[in-house]
């Protein structure tokens, strides 16, 4: 039976596997410290490959120029002058030649090619072992060969006497040992300039790489890749825009919302903010010339939220939300609010009228009762028809009759001028009832409180435009400030429930210069402020006798 194994298994061991390390900051040093050493190895070996050979050529033109300088014609008178002999001039000569040069040998020959001179004695009197043709012609040779005493670099000369008649040659061998010792001998420095070279090339190389394992947060390349991969799918996917900005402003990058709200495409990236969006609000904020947190903006007839965040290398990241249809919903929350404060105000009037008329049929003034009845009846009839006679619009016709009641019970007087005629052929009425919602409830808000409070309101057509203008008998708008007034975010009213202010001018300026219009602000006769909006291509196409541009009508002055 196998015995049974009993107690705690073992843990298991994984072993160590060798092989390309996964860290950038790894794999950055080896490729360096790889190139450093090739560059090198290859850097050395190009040195002393022509080194070799300039070695060679040098020992080849020293035995040239010992051999010239030998080659007198002296010596020459002295080859012509017996045979040859162990103890003549011409071998007495060459060998103090050989000695004082440190030569391997020099060799005096007659034009048969018979030595006259040689290192070894025996030698003299035979014929050289290499062709000396060339030399005997008169020519110059420089070579490396190998003859009775081995290998060596040697020259050749001619050998001339008095008269220039060649007579012999001389030549002359430098050891080829002693040149491959002098290459063997440069090697050692030459791998010690390299090795330092080498040093400094590693040193150099483990000093960017530990940057670079700053700068990657010690990161493998796949980490870096799966990061890239997950930021592309997280800036797309979400539904906030980014603008990414380098320290020069330029765009780095945009998500697919930020083009989408900022009403750009791909092509913005790489280009300056300014250029890209021209100068107004937004790129103020989105370039960190007004700060704060949750600036409003406005671009095109979108409302933006925008947040700036700057980042270690000298740029910023920017977030944008849409607030747009959040703005119309806190807008729409404050007018029902109005309207219910109108609507309880009115149940109270409505009380007292009731008390009222209960009080006369109690005393039975019958009469008076109907009279009582009527006269109220027909206010708020007449306000009704007078509306829907000048403006034919249901849209616009049933916001002016609410901003009506929602003026009679804040004090004011809303009226519309006796020439205004709007038909019922806009192309798009919210873009009015926009305009005119703005416009209205901030001449309500400026006219309460002022003796005779009255808002005006004046509608004009000139072909397919429509030109609004609402006027008020509150303090007016400085001339300083009629432009400033149009920039989102300035106001000087308390914040609302939905926390923003300084949006409405600003969207009815944009609403219009959408269309190719405009909207100005003036001074009123009243001392009040008179807002003017233009409006081209508001209208469909209209039959012929349509009124023009109405004069801002008396009740509003």
């Amino acid at each position: 039976m196998n015995p049974v194994r009993t107690g705690p298994p073992r843990p298991l061991t994984r072993r160590r596997r060798f092989g390309w390390p996964r860290r950038v900051f790894s794999q950055v040093l080896l490729m360096q410290l790889a190139v450093a050493t090739g560059v090198t190895v290859l850097a050395t070996g190009l040195f002393l490959a022509p080194l070799s050979a300039q070695l060679d050529d040098q020992a080849m033109r020293r035995a040239l120029a010992i051999a010239g300088t030998t080659a007198s014609p002296r010596l020459a008178a002295d080859l012509t002058g017996g045979p040859p002999s162990v103890r003549g001039p011409v071998q007495a000569e060459a060998e103090r030649v050989r000695i004082s040069t440190n030569a391997e040998y020099v060799v005096v020959m007659d034009t048969r090619g018979v030595r006259w001179s040689h290192p070894d004695p025996v030698q003299i009197g035979g014929l050289v072992s290499t062709d000396p043709s060339e030399a005997l012609a008169g020519r110059e040779v420089m070579e490396i060969d190998s003859g009775t005493l081995g290998r060596s670099a040697r020259g050749k000369v001619p050998l001339r006497d008095a008269d220039g008649r060649t007579v012999g040659a001389v030549s002359v061998g430098i050891e080829y040992d002693g040149v491959r010792d002098r290459l063997l001998g440069a090697i050692p420095g030459l791998l010690a300039y390299a090795g330092g070279a080498l040093a400094a090339g590693a040193l150099a190389a483990y000093l960017i790489s530990r940057r670079l394992q700053r700068q990657t947060h010690d990161l493998a390349f796949s980490d870096i890749s799966a990061l890239l991969a997950e930021r592309e799918a997280m800036l797309h996917g979400i539904r906030e825009g980014v603008v990414a900005l380098d320290r020069s402003g330029s765009v780095r990058l945009m998500n697919d919302e930020a083009q989408r709200l900022l009403g750009l495409g791909p092509e913005a990236a790489g280009r300056p903010l300014d250029e890209v969006l021209g100068q107004g609000r937004t790129a103020d904020v989105l370039a960190g010339r007004v700060t704060g947190e949750d600036l409003v903006t406005v671009r095109g007839h979108r409302v933006l939220i925008a947040n700036r965040m700057p980042t270690d290398d000298g740029g910023a990241v920017a977030t944008l939300r849409d607030r747009t249809e959040l703005e119309h919903l806190g807008r729409e929350l404050d007018a029902t609010r109005g309207l219910i404060d109108a609507l309880r105000a009115q149940d109270h009037e409505h009380a007292n009228r009731m008390h009222t008329l209960l009080g006369l049929l109690e005393l039975e003034m019958h009469e008076e009762a109907v009279e009582f009845v009527t006269e109220v009846v027909g206010v708020h009839r007449a306000t009704a028809e007078q509306v829907t006679e000048k403006v034919h619009d249901p849209l616009l016709a049933a916001l002016l009759v609410g901003k009506a009641t929602v003026a009679a019970e804040r004090g004011v007087s809303l009226r519309l001028a006796p020439d205004s005629l709007l038909p019922d052929r806009l192309v798009d009425p919210r873009e009015l009832v926009t305009a005119v919602g703005n416009l209205v409830d901030n001449a309500l808000d400026a006219a309460v409180g002022t003796p005779d409070a009255r808002v005006g309101v004046s509608f004009g057509c000139e072909g397919r435009t429509v030109v609004l203008r609402v006027s008020d008998s509150g303090p007016g708008v400085p001339e300083e400030r009629r432009e400033l007034i149009f920039t989102e975010g300035w106001t000087t009213k308390a914040l609302p429930s939905h926390g923003k202010r300084g949006l409405g001018l600003a969207l009815v300026r944009r609403l219009a210069e959408r269309r190719g219009g405009s909207a100005t602000v003036t001074g009123s006769p009243d001392g009040g402020a008179e807002f003017t909006v233009v409006l081209p291509d508001a209208l469909s196409d209209a039959p012929d006798g349509l009124p023009s541009v109405p004069e801002p009508a008396e009740e509003a002055r």
